[in-house]
């Protein structure tokens, strides 16, 4: 077998006993027992190779001893070494002759279908010629050796396979021609698929290979363009592996390229991008890095490490850069600032004073409105920090963005652009006016600006997240001023009965309705006109019956996402679709016997850390390898489960709810008409591979496993296998 011929096996000593038999005993270096590569004659005649005598000179004078000839051991009077240049051209020659002869026959080995131990040799042999010499490799690739050996990267012996590697490693080092040829074809691909094995040698040989590789420029697209590679890499550089520098090393070089600097950014490692946009380089380039920037999905700790980076470069180029420069800011800054930490940074950056003034500008110097879309959202996500804006100021004379001046400009942006900006300003007003330290300052302003009736317009918008925010807003400064929308109210009973129709409405959001029942609670009881006219739209009645239990009400089936999956009929016999089998809450502690499912997925969304990990835990057990995990699945989607398990994926809380999340969501991705649809979704993608990347060994390998799922990585298992 080919594998018996893995050890000490030494290919160097066979070549050198090959060479022995065919050499004239004048070849070969008394010393070494070598064919000499450079022979020279000393005093007493005889033949040496250089480096041997000049070694045995120097250890003679060590020791205290005059220089002798090693044959003879008579004693010299001159150590000096004259080259003897007709021996030297004779071995040439032989040697040219032997290697035409051995070179046939390597030829023959590696394309005949031989025996394993011929195609050894055959590999062996090129590895030894190619190390004697640089032209020997450009010998080996114009004789069209390369195309034999990448063929056996696919032999079925493992030995062969690790050879090939090693072979192709030593004819492309400090060859830039071999590197190419190397990497012509679909030989990259075969190359990257050995790093999705275990930990092996060939593993170990495939990422040595690929270094040798990535030192070419042109290769370096090459392997970013293979799918999955670059996640592969990104990967094992996150893990503890024992070639960890290696990898690295072959991600220095891929960065050479901007299509790999972006994937890497996809994948996760985001200094390479980050440190493009920070260099004072080419204009282009750093747009070109800022608008991806601004197209990538994050996890919460990367926006903050991104903000820490370039939060004050993203910030200067909003107050002084092109138009085209700012859109890449301001796409990026909306991404990062989503979280309530960075935005805290940025914050402390200033981003607040340019990012105000952009908004409120007009004329000739105003931003386009989609950028102003752009920046109302920065500002939502801003204002979601809980930062204190009361201290923040805004320009030189202390505006800030609780300042009347600052919130009646606000209210007239809402007035006067399209229901995208209004609808992102409202939500401004929404978070500032929730804050209790904050909300008098905006009523105040509100009441100053005379915008009340402008307010409550929008209860009648078309648009229903401009209605709900609206509807929040109103609600969070009633107590401060109802009597304000009382009069303006029962001035304008259309949009009295607007708010009614919002409550008696059933496919109205419950948060919209709270808040406008609620809104309705704060108006001044002893008001009898509005009272009077509430009765007339017959709001008491309304709200009676929403706080009156219906036991007929059967929830709708769950719409969006998954819906499809989940419109199975439920199977009606005593077999319990889980188990095969009959269930008893008693005897196996089944949670669809027991209508468990729904209760469980109704504490995922729980604050309560540890409740969360407890309900994910037992509702793990419906999609465990005992049960039929496609019911399973259909269970967890009929309870409407899916979404907030992939949601604990996407927060990654804690370490617990992250491995749990992770195996959960792989066995749901087994059902591929899920898999299709989670594979559009960059948030739940980003979250895979943060857990392929940095997560324990077991939860990378199930992240790894839902990641081929959602067809992110390669699945190589099979070519595989059939090649081992």
């Amino acid at each position: 077998m080919a594998e018996d011929l893995e050890g000490d096996f030494n290919y160097d000593d066979q070549y050198s006993e090959r060479f022995h038999e065919k050499a004239f005993d004048a070849f070969i270096c008394p010393l070494t027992k070598q064919i000499m590569q450079d022979p020279v004659i000393i005093e007493s005649g005889c033949t040496f190779e250089r480096e041997a005598i000049t070694k045995w000179f120097r250890e003679c004078v060590d020791s205290g001893k005059k220089p002798i000839c090693p044959l003879t051991q008579k004693e010299l009077h001159s150590t000096d070494l004259n080259p003897s240049i007709a021996l030297q051209n004779a071995i040439e020659e032989w040697t040219r002759r032997n290697e035409a002869v051995e070179l046939n026959r390597a030829s023959t080995s590696l394309t005949s279908g031989g025996l394993d131990r011929e195609i050894l040799w055959a590999l062996g042999y090129i590895v030894h010629f190619c190390r004697k010499n640089d032209a020997n490799k450009n010998a080996v690739r114009d004789l069209g050796f390369i195309p034999m050996i990448t063929e056996k990267l696919k032999n079925s012996s493992r030995t062969v396979r690790s050879k090939a590697l090693e072979t192709l490693r030593v004819i492309a080092e400090d060859n830039d021609e071999n590197k190419e040829a190397v990497g012509a074809e679909d030989t990259i691909r075969t190359i990257i698929k050995f790093l999705s094995q275990e930990p092996s040698q060939d593993r170990e040989l495939a990422v040595s290979l690929l270094y040798e590789l990535s030192k070419s420029e042109i290769l370096c697209e090459k392997i970013g363009s293979v799918y999955g590679a670059i996640l592969i890499l990104v990967g094992m550089a996150s893990s503890k592996s024992e070639n960890i520098s290696t990898v690295e090393k072959i991600l220095n070089n891929l960065e050479k390229s901007e299509e790999n600097i972006k994937q890497m950014a996809e994948n996760g490692r985001l200094q390479p991008l980050l440190t493009l946009l920070l260099e004072a380089g080419s204009p282009e380039r750093q747009l070109s890095m800022g608008s991806y920037l601004g197209e990538l999905v994050l996890a919460n700790d990367v926006k903050l490490f991104v903000a820490q980076t370039v939060g004050s470069s993203l910030v200067n180029v909003m107050k002084s850069g092109s138009i085209q420069a700012k859109e890449a800011a301001l796409k990026a800054l909306n991404q990062i600032s989503s979280n309530e930490a960075s935005a805290k940074v940025l914050i402390e950056a200033g981003i607040l004073p340019p990012l105000v003034k952009d908004l409120f500008t007009a004329g000739i110097k105003q931003l386009p409105m989609r950028l102003k879309e752009v920046a109302a959202s920065i500002l939502v996500n801003l204002v979601s920090s809980g930062a204190d804006f009361v201290v923040i100021p805004l320009d030189d004379n202390n505006q800030t963005l609780v300042s009347d001046e600052t919130v009646h400009n606000l209210l007239h942006l809402i007035r006067n652009t399209g229901p995208a900006i209004e609808c992102k300003l409202l939500q401004v007003l929404v978070e500032l006016t929730g804050s209790p330290h904050l909300v008098t300052d905006i009523v105040t302003a509100v009441k100053s600006s005379g915008a009340t009736i402008s307010l409550i317009q929008f209860i009648e918008a078309y648009q229903k997240d401009i209605r709900a925010a609206s509807l929040k807003l109103l609600r969070n400064i009633s107590p401060y001023m109802g009597n304000e929308l009382a009069d303006a109210l029962r001035g304008s009973p259309g949009h009295l009965g607007s708010l009614v129709k919002v409550i008696s409405e059933s496919d109205t959001i419950f948060e919209e309705q709270a808040a406008a029942a609620a809104l309705l609670a704060d108006l001044p009881n002893r008001d009898t006109g509005l009272t009077r006219q509430l009765l007339e739209k017959g709001a008491f009645r309304i709200a009676a019956s929403k706080v009156t239990f219906n036991p007929n009400y059967q929830a709708p089936p769950p719409p969006g996402l998954f819906k499809r999956c989940c419109m199975k009929p439920p199977l009606l016999d005593e077999i319990c679709p889980l188990h095969k089998g009959i269930c008893s809450v008693r005897e196996n502690f089944c949670l669809l016997e027991g209508k468990a499912v729904e209760k469980l997925v109704s504490c995922l969304e729980h604050r309560n850390e540890k409740l969360v990990e407890a309900s994910l835990g037992a509702l793990c057990t419906i999609l465990n390898d005992g049960v039929d995990i496609a019911e399973g699945v259909l269970a967890l989607c009929q309870a409407e489960g899916i979404r907030p398990v992939l949601d604990i994926l996407i927060e990654n809380r804690t370490e617990l709810l992250q491995q749990r999340a992770v195996w959960a969501v792989e066995r749901i991705l087994r059902i591929d008409e899920i898999a299709k649809e989670v594979a559009g979704d960059p948030t739940v993608a980003s979250a895979l591979v943060e857990a392929f990347r940095n997560a324990d060994f077991v939860t990378r390998q199930i992240a790894e496993r839902a990641l081929k799922h959602t067809e992110k990585l390669p699945n190589f298992s099979d070519t595989l296998q059939k090649i081992g």
